[in-house]
Order: C-alpha cells, then structure tokens, then sequence
C-alpha cells in the first residue's frame, strides 16, 4: 500500500506548484504591457495630431493697412497664432535668429515674402507657409519664401537632432541595467566611476554620430560632444540611484522619465507650439529638450540662450548626483541586513533575480 502510494503523491505536487512559474511570467509581462499603454499615450498624445497653439509670428510694415492685414489673420486663427507686427524685414530676421517667432510675413502687391527659419523647425516653418499661402493668393500673386536659418544639406529637415537624442538616450537608459544588475554588488562610489566611463563612452559616440559618420555638426563639434556628455551622465546618475529603491522596476520608471515623456516633449520632431499644453510645458525644463535646443542653438542660432539649456542638463545632472548620493547612503546603511544569511533562501536567488532582471530590460 505505501508503495503504491508514494507515486500518486509525488504526480499531485506538480500541478500544485503551476501557479508558482505563471506568477512569475505574468509579474514580468507586466512592464512591456504598460510600456506598449505608455507608448501609445505618449506618442500617439504628442504627435498624431500637431496643430498650432500659439505660434508666434509677425506681420511686417507699419501703419494701419499692415494693423489690419495682422488683426484678419489673427481672428481667422484665434487661438492658433500669436500674431505682432514689426516694423521691417530686418527686424523679423532679427526675431527669427533669436527664435522669438516662427515666421514673419512681408506684405507686396507683386511680390509677398513670407520668411522662417527652417533650422528651428522644419515643422512649424511649413505651418506658417501654410497659413500665409492663403494671404498671398487672395491678392493673386505667388508667395516668395526665404530661409534665413537653414539647415545643413546632411540634415535637410533638421530631425537628426531629435535621432542623436534618441541615440544617446537609449546609451545611457539601457547601460543602467547592466550597472544596476550586474553591478549590484559593488559599492555605489564604483558603480558612480563607471558611469562617468560610460558617459564619457556614450558622448563620443553621439559626437562620432553628429560629426564625421552623418555630418550633422559641420561646426562646433565640441559643444555637441559636451552636451552630449551632460545628457548622458544626467540619465545614468539617476539610472543607477532609482536601481536601488525600485529594483527590476528601474526599466520602466526609466522609459516613462527618458522615452515617453523625454522624446516627446524635446522639440526634435514637433515645436511646443505644435503640441498640446502638457507635452509643451515639459518642454519648457526636460532635459531632451535642453538637450536638442541647446545643439540646435550652438550649431545653427549664434548660441541665442545656449547658457539657459546647459543649465538645464547641469541641473539634471545635480538631481542625479543627488539621488546617487540618497542611494549611497541608504545602500550603506541596509547592507549588513543584507549581507546576512536568510533562512529558507536559496544561495542563488540573488543572483537569478539580477540576471532576470538583466535580460528584462535589455530586451526591451
């Protein structure tokens, strides 16, 4: 009777244990889930559907007929435009050179110029072509249009700054997991080395890009490398601080701080003028968007406010520097409970989890 017992016992245990395996997989399909929902709002939230809000631009001349031309173009648009006037075309240059405006129209009976600066957004340069176009051929006249700030021809939309972004975005977010996971056992002053060697790694390649490999940066290669440098070391001292309170969730929080929320409020693809209020106030003190404005102020606009966005990837770096240090102290003061044997626990729990957690978030 035992003997045959035995068997049927050890046959019932397996499918006791099933919910064990399946609670961990469905755990793990938890973050490309809400990745795949995250994505979705921010991508599709920031750039299905561009339209102007706001959008500076300036009607140039004085007297009442140019007051009147800038008056009928702003009640056609209401909320879309901001529209001013200027006394002369030099004057709008001006504006435009320092990004003020978008664009700025010149009326004419033979020859209407509409001007913009390409280099600042391609974008919202064709938008205000397009919202112009109508003003010149209702008078019946072709519309002239000058580019007082073009692009390089390497870059003829002027969005290979937004893919430099997320080129050294993904270098810095995704080396996190390797210095979180596989770097978990060392001391945080180690792991904080490493990540200026990484940083460094990233800049080079993000300048390698921009320069000599893709000619985006046909001058001042040293400011993109520098700000790249400045970027990527923000990024990593948060990375490997957050590692330490959210554990294989670092991934994630990652991805919603340096993806979702970074990409689409960075100004590469779409001004915030283009997008909606929330999308356009991040722009205002995210650290892509002093990122792409700050290379795009260096390479194209004579450095105009270039100190306000390094401030802003100096100011990310500080809050990284900030959390690494909470982390460091926090790590130091949990580590002999740490460190101490867990009955029940296997020897390689630990290092299973980091492993999964490695795989995990290089995969995504």
């Amino acid at each position: 009777m035992t003997a045959t017992s035995a068997p049927a016992h050890k046959a019932s245990a397996g499918p006791a244990t099933a919910p064990g395996p399946l609670r961990h997989v469905l755990l793990h399909l938890v973050t490309p889930l809400l990745m795949c929902l995250g994505m979705g709002l921010a991508y599709m939230g920031a750039f299905v559907t561009p339209e102007p809000h706001e959008l500076p631009v300036a009607v140039v001349g004085s007297g009442e007929q140019t007051q009147a031309l800038a008056q009928t173009v702003k009640d056609k648009a209401g909320d879309a435009l901001d529209v001013r006037t200027v006394a002369s075309r030099a004057q709008a240059v001006d504006e435009l050179r320092s990004m003020d405006i978008s664009g700025a129209y010149v009326p004419d009976a033979k020859s209407p110029e509409v001007i913009v600066a390409t280099a600042g957004s391609d974008m919202s340069a064709m938008a205000v072509e397009k919202i112009f176009t109508p003003v010149a051929a209702e008078r019946g006249v072709p519309l002239k249009v000058s580019d007082v700030a073009p692009t390089v021809d390497d870059d003829p939309t002027g969005q290979g700054l937004f893919f430099l972004l997320v080129a050294v975005s993904i270098g810095s977010y995704a080396s996190v997991a390797a210095l979180g996971a596989a770097g978990a056992g060392m001391r945080m002053r180690a792991r904080a080395g490493l990540v200026v060697g990484v940083s460094f790694a990233v800049s080079l390649i993000g300048a390698a890009l921009a320069g000599p490999v893709f000619h985006l940066a046909h001058q001042g290669l040293w400011g993109v490398w520098a700000m790249a440098w400045l970027y990527a070391a923000g990024i990593l001292f948060i990375g490997i601080g957050l590692h330490t309170f959210l554990k294989r969730w670092t991934t994630l929080a990652m991805m919603v701080l340096f993806v979702m929320l970074n990409f689409t409020s960075s100004g590469g693809l779409f001004r915030p003028e283009l997008q909606n209020g929330f999308f356009g106030s991040l722009h205002a003190f995210w650290n892509g968007a002093g990122f792409v404005e700050g290379i795009r102020s260096h390479l194209y606009f004579g450095g105009h406010e270039l100190g306000g966005h390094v401030w802003t990837l100096a100011a990310w770096l500080l809050l990284g520097l900030v959390i690494t240090g909470i982390a460091a102290l926090w790590e130091r003061r949990a580590r002999p409970a740490a460190d101490a044997p867990v009955p029940g626990r296997e020897a390689g729990h630990g290092q299973r989890e980091q492993e999964e957690e490695m795989e995990e978030s290089v995969a995504v």
